[in-house]
């Protein structure tokens, strides 16, 4: 039987055993995991929210990605399976809107990256079919918007601009794109493209040094213009100025058991919320100041059951809520601010 470690401080044991037991309780996956405590002193910061969503009935394969419209109150599930929707909208309280299907094949990666004349969701595709290998962007109702890279074929060719395996993007309020691009295909890349899919500049060696990766997994910035990228092959984190693409440094110290998959900050940029797939883990790392890069420093973590496997996560930009999407457990779960410490991004 699977065992539960949850770290806790003080009387916040309390609180964490009757959340923790009340979501159990509900999830058909997970009912029959056992806890233990360990008493290590962290600090706690998040609390689970067992109403999230109303329904989880609606999950109904693997739960790869999810997104978050914090202009609209809206969240993106991606899930894979046959003969089920492949997209799901929720509101942020968890109440189920709509679901589509639309040339999608094999979701690994969603962002939402609406604005007010706008609500649109990007995709990364990793499929074998044919529309597969692409990377794509949607109206909230499944509308096909925007296809980038060859549908169907994967290569390595920049003009006209190929993927293999993209894993994931995060898209600027200006518009600029940024995409890893090789979760164990055939590319390495980073590349940044601009709001008119040019590109601006791009990373894209297999390596161990400094701006080369394997299987570059998730990206995100930060509000110093800064882009960060989980390299998950070589268990480390990754530094890049959003302007120039030059190389800032490398988190090495926090991921010598194994790779980060997924990266973002809170709203407030004083966190970075890190995922490790196999581990089953979350880490909030403390964010570096302006101008420094620094040694990777964890203030605490959520560890959740075997096989759980968070693969992706995403951050509300307006309320510091984590969704995590868990393909092991086949569901998305919502991690709520047990302390109103984050403020909206970029103020």
């Amino acid at each position: 039987m699977a065992r539960f470690w949850v770290c806790v401080a003080g009387a916040g044991f309390f609180l964490a055993f009757l959340v923790l037991h009340s979501r159990f309780c509900r999830s058909p996956v997970l009912r029959n995991f056992t806890f233990a405590v360990s008493w290590r002193a962290e600090e706690i910061l998040y609390r689970l929210d067992v109403d999230w969503p109303k329904h989880p009935e609606y999950f109904t394969g693997a739960t790869f990605c999810a997104a978050v419209d914090s202009l609209n109150g809206l969240v993106y599930v991606a899930q894979r399976g046959d003969n089920i929707p492949k997209i799901l909208v929720f509101t942020e309280d968890g109440y189920f809107l709509r679901a589509w299907n639309y040339t999608v094949d094999s979701p690994h990666g969603i962002f939402a990256a609406s604005t007010q004349y706008e609500q649109s969701v990007w995709i990364t595709d990793v499929g074998s079919g044919v529309y597969g290998h692409t990377v794509k962007k949607y109206s909230s109702f499944g509308d096909l918007v925007q296809v980038l890279g060859t549908p169907g074929k994967k290569g390595t060719g920049l003009n006209p601009l190929q993927f293999d395996n993209p894993a994931e993007l995060y898209v600027e309020d200006t518009g600029d794109i940024y995409i890893v691009d090789g979760d164990g295909g055939l590319n390495n890349r980073l590349i940044k493209l601009s709001q008119n899919f040019m590109i601006l500049w791009l990373h894209g060696e297999n390596g161990t040094g400094p701006a080369k990766f394997n299987i570059p997994h998730s990206v995100t910035l930060d509000s110093a213009g800064r882009v960060w990228v989980a390299d998950r092959g070589n268990k480390r984190i990754q530094v890049f100025d959003k302007d120039t693409g030059e190389w800032l440094g490398a988190w090495n110290n926090c991921f010598t058991e194994e790779g980060p998959s997924a990266v973002r900050f809170t709203p407030d940029g004083k966190y970075l919320i890190v995922a490790q797939l196999n581990l089953s883990r979350l880490s909030v790392v403390a964010a570096p100041p302006v101008g420094s890069i620094g040694e990777c420093s964890v203030i605490s973590t959520i560890q959740l059951a075997d096989q759980v496997l968070p693969h992706l996560l995403e951050v509300d930009r307006k309320t510091g809520a984590v969704y995590v999407a868990e393909i092991g457990a086949k569901q998305v779960q919502k991690y709520v601010p047990l302390n109103s410490y984050v403020t909206p991004f970029g103020s």
